[in-house]
Parts: C-alpha cells; structure tokens; sequence
C-alpha cells in the first residue's frame, strides 16, 4: 500500500486574502451537505471543448451550477490529461494555462469515484499557498457535494515539484497528489471542512484533467 507523509503547511508563510465569504451553516458546502446550486437569474452551464474522460455529462452540468457567475457560458479548454500528456507533475505545470486564469481539476480513481477542486487561479508550481475564498472541492459520491471555504485560513492551492496541494490546516490537505500523478488523498481539512473525497483516504489515479479557460 502506498505510504505518504504530507508536508504541514509553513504558517508563517505570506499567504493571499481571500475574496470569498466563507460558508456557514446554512449555506452550501456547509458539513459537506448535498450542494445546492446556487440561486442564479442563469444558471452557469459548464460548457466543454471536448468531452471529458472523467466526468459523464449530467456530472459536468451538475458542477458547472457552483462555478462563479463571471465563468457562465464561457468555453473550457482541456489543457492537461495523463491520457493524452502521461502521468507528470511537472508536465501539468506547464500545461496550467495563461496565468491568472480559472482552473478546474478532475480526477477519477481506480475505484471509478470521481472528484476534484476548482481553483480561481491557474494551477502552477508555487512557493507559497494562493487562491482566493472562490476555491472549492466537490466530489460525486454518487451525488455532488461542494465543499467551499470555511474562512478559518488561507491555504488554498499550493504546488511544487514533489506535491501538489490543496486546502490545509493541521498538517491535514482536502486533496494532494503527488509528483507522478499516480497517487493521492483526501482528508478533512480546516480550509474547506470536507469530508474524504475519494472512498479512501489515500488513492490511485485513474485519469486526471485539468481545464482552462482559452
């Protein structure tokens, strides 16, 4: 079984504020509760360039429903995929799009459970955590629960050559993958108050995307 020590978070790094309200009881995303979409005049429909490996349709629709209202109608482009690119950490850096730029995250295990995160910033090789309270994890368990942030710190997306992480607090990460793609997991983290994405605590990779606006 693979075995991970996850490096704890530097508190004393210089961490961005994030934009967001953090949720509250209440609110979806609150204890993992099944999301509710948020109440729109439009709906945001996620709308793809291409079909994805990871999730079906009904999924992608689902989703697109929590994305930030700005994001509506626009088109996604799919930057990475381990089918497509192989299973690289550093090869999904330099696929991570134009700088500044939304990025979603989807990942599929070996046990076909599918999750993610979506990030309001491309996702890069960083010194410090960045990102802003926008951030979320969402997983399809079978039915999507979003998870976004509680306001309790700012450890929203942090990469580098050997991991990529994202949501922290307590040397706990809501989602983290290592340098070859091939492994991963979930914990309940303070950032976003998730529960476990996947069905297991730690993970195999099956298929990973990531997209993009053009």
């Amino acid at each position: 079984m693979f075995t991970s020590t996850c490096p704890q978070p530097d508190q004393d790094e210089e961490l961005p504020v994030g934009c967001g309200e953090p949720a509250g009881e209440g609110q979806p995303g609150w204890e993992g509760a099944p999301a509710a979409a948020p109440a729109l005049e439009e709906p945001c429909r996620l709308v793809l360039s291409t079909p994805s490996s990871v999730l079906q349709d009904r999924q992608i629709q689902e989703l697109g429903a929590h994305l930030p209202p700005r994001l509506a109608q626009q088109p996604w482009h799919l930057l990475y995929c381990t089918a497509r690119d192989g299973f690289s950490l550093r090869t999904l850096y330099r696929c991570g799009g134009q700088a500044g730029s939304p990025a979603l995250l989807l990942i599929r295990d070996t046990e076909a459970q599918a999750f993610g995160a979506f990030s309001t910033s491309t996702i890069r090789c960083s010194n410090g955590f960045y990102g802003t309270g926008e951030t979320f994890l969402f997983s399809f368990s079978p039915e999507l629960k979003v998870f976004r942030w509680t306001g309790r710190n700012n450890f929203f997306v942090k990469g580098d050559v050997n991991l990529l992480m994202v949501g922290g607090g307590s040397g706990r990460f809501g989602l983290w993958l290592d340098e070859d793609l091939h492994h991963g997991g979930s914990h309940p983290c303070e950032t976003f108050d998730n529960k476990t994405l996947s069905s297991r605590e730690e993970f195999c990779v099956q298929d990973l995307e990531v997209w993009g606006l053009a």
